[in-house]
């Protein structure tokens, strides 16, 4: 099988405010399903275990937004904004509707693409994510954010912020790890600490209600896929719960044996979920 995520080729195309990269794979035709990454991701940190799941059956678009890996120009500090530059991109490619899987804060960008373009997203799957705003949730456990923003991560890290401490989900944790190897080289460009304090100040911005999806929700009529692990560290799994209170057309899963990176410690399994949703 070509063009999997693993050995996709890597494209640039000219936006507004800057180069983008990006990688498209997967059977031509449809809707195409675009995913929005995390805190500090690239395109290169998605499970191609997930993925390709996904890519068997749809068009799949993987990039980085402006000031992130491999694409250029500054990141905006505000979730708004990475939408805003999100969409440049796709319209850049001539895109006019996309189903959007948004894990972390992709979820919270992938949102707000969905609220501020009506009509410009399908379905959307918000993964590990929630609305924002002052919504009750409980709100990330301390140790996590000290994980999150150390200058570099281990496994160690990784496996406590994404898979727990349940020897299964360290277990599985450890192979998605392994996984990823194959992009993330040595020379593979990274997250700069420009880009991350933009994200970082995006994302406090994002716990107040003003900016944020949380008292919008009742706007978005389209079906929604909101899934998460119940023992996240980072979002709190009660969030996904918060959500579907409000959406008019919601599905909720919640793993039980899992934390914020569920669609990568059961990615065959959920990414069958995944395409029941986009295909129903």
């Amino acid at each position: 099988m070509t063009n999997r995520t693993e050995t996709a080729p890597t494209h640039t195309v000219v936006t507004s405010s800057g180069p983008v990269a990006y990688r498209r794979f997967g059977p031509t035709g449809g809707t195409p399903v675009v995913f929005f990454q995390r805190f500090r991701g690239t395109m290169d940190h998605w499970d191609p275990a997930f993925v390709d799941v996904i890519a068997a059956e749809h068009d799949v678009i993987l990039f980085d937004n402006i000031g992130v890996g491999r694409s250029g120009g500054v990141s905006p500090d505000t979730f708004g904004g990475m939408a805003s530059t999100a969409v440049d991109f796709l319209r850049a490619l001539g895109i006019e509707q996309i189903d959007a899987v948004g894990w972390s804060i992709g979820g919270f960008v992938a949102q707000l693409v969905a609220l501020d373009e009506p009509g410009f997203v399908r379905r959307l799957l918000v993964l590990g994510s929630g609305p924002g705003g002052q919504n009750g949730a409980p709100g990330p456990e301390p140790k996590s954010i000290e994980v999150m923003v150390k200058p570099e991560n281990d496994d160690e890290d990784f496996l406590y912020l994404f898979f727990g401490q349940h020897e299964d989900g360290r277990r599985r944790g450890s192979e998605s790890l392994r996984r990823l190897e194959s992009r993330l080289t040595p020379d593979a460009p990274q997250v700069g600490p420009e880009t991350i304090q933009a994200q970082l100040h995006a994302i406090g911005a994002w716990g107040e209600d003003e900016g944020s999806a949380w008292e919008r929700l009742e706007e978005l009529d389209i079906p929604v896929l909101v899934a998460n692990g119940a023992h996240d560290v980072m979002v709190h799994a009660e969030h996904s719960f918060k959500m579907a209170q409000r959406l008019a057309d919601a599905t909720t899963v919640i793993y039980s044996d899992a934390g914020h990176g569920f669609l990568f410690q059961h990615p065959e399994e959920f990414g069958a979920t995944a395409l029941r949703f986009l295909t129903a």
